[in-house]
């Protein structure tokens, strides 16, 4: 007799297998679950105040509202992109074009060549190194309405701490009229926004320089390595991350800037310092033409998009090496 046939056929123990991964699978499910429901307020919070918002200035932006039409009934007819090419068309949009570039690059020359400085500075060990990087800390803690108020007074010609300054030292002879004047206008919100910037330029790249170990730097010091070599092929190279970090969160917190202009200069005198978000604001709600001013708010949205694009991809390539 053959044994394969005499003995009974025994189906593979698989019930118990089949069991626990279910209770793995709901466990996992009910962890999903769990945590999508602690993001469900945030992502409600981000549709309503900030998906909607964006979505309707876009569809504004092709539409012709006006204080006119809206006081004709209320239509908003369809117009494409006519509200672009008037923008575009427009002097003060170039302006605005340059003064922002120009702005905001300027800014984040002097606040990341400062702020580097001040973080080497204050990385090293010495008695008042902590006390004095919270006293710089101020001006960025402070409103940015007050820190506006408070360089347009010290930049004013007729009693500017600056000016006084400047003629006891004997470099000017008369105030410069460093904000009524067209061609130094620009410079006045450039100071006053460094001033603000530097801090956090400092507090950015100290924590980065404070991720760094030291025995890369006592390595170094034994193969002969000078203080400047160091600096060029080993902090910097290490402190990347946080240069591309404290750069690009710079550039949009500097490039979409609306209240020191505002309080300041309001983008004058005749255009000199008018900036994207300016006259966005004053192509709606001093000259009432919100299609129009939809379409530059629009042009603001789509460059600082196309950075974080950027700054995304180039963090992608980091981790990826």
């Amino acid at each position: 007799m053959d044994l394969k046939t005499t003995l009974p056929k025994t189906k593979p123990h698989t019930t118990g297998i089949s069991a626990v991964k279910r209770r793995r699978l709901s466990q996992l499910g009910q962890e999903y679950l769990t945590g999508y429901m602690f993001i469900l307020p945030a992502l409600i919070y981000m549709l309503l105040l900030i998906g909607y918002p964006i979505v309707y200035n876009i569809v504004l932006s092709f539409q012709d509202v006006s204080a006119f039409n809206l006081a004709a009934g209320g239509q908003r007819p369809f117009i494409g992109l006519q509200n672009y090419k008037t923008v575009f068309a427009d002097e003060t949009m170039k302006s605005a074009i340059w003064n922002t570039f120009y702005y905001t690059v300027s800014c984040l020359v002097v606040q990341f060549s400062l702020g580097l400085m001040f973080a080497l500075l204050f990385h090293q060990k010495f008695a008042l190194a902590k006390p004095l990087r919270g006293f710089l800390v101020i001006s960025w803690m402070m409103p940015v309405t007050v820190t506006a108020l408070l360089f347009k007074y010290m930049l004013s010609p007729d009693v500017g701490i600056i000016d006084i300054f400047l003629k006891a030292l004997g470099i000017i002879n008369q105030p410069v009229g460093w904000i009524i004047n067209q061609s130094t206008a620009i410079y006045g919100p450039i100071i006053a926004n460094s001033w603000v910037g530097v801090p956090f330029n400092m507090l950015i790249l100290t924590t980065g320089l404070a991720g760094i170990p030291d025995e890369v730097y006592e390595s170094s010091s034994i193969d002969g390595a000078s203080s400047f070599q160091k600096f060029l092929h080993i902090t910097l190279p290490l402190l990347r991350p946080a240069m591309m970090a404290v750069l690009v969160l710079g550039f949009v917190y500097t490039f979409k800037v609306f209240d020191l202009i505002f309080v300041m200069t309001g983008g004058g005198p005749v255009n000199a310092t008018e900036v994207f978000a300016t006259f966005a604001y004053k192509l709606s709600f001093r000259f009432y033409y919100f299609g129009q001013g939809a379409a530059v708010a629009n042009i603001l949205f789509i460059i600082l998009f196309c950075v974080a694009l950027v700054y995304l991809r180039l963090i992608n390539k980091e981790e990826t090496m």
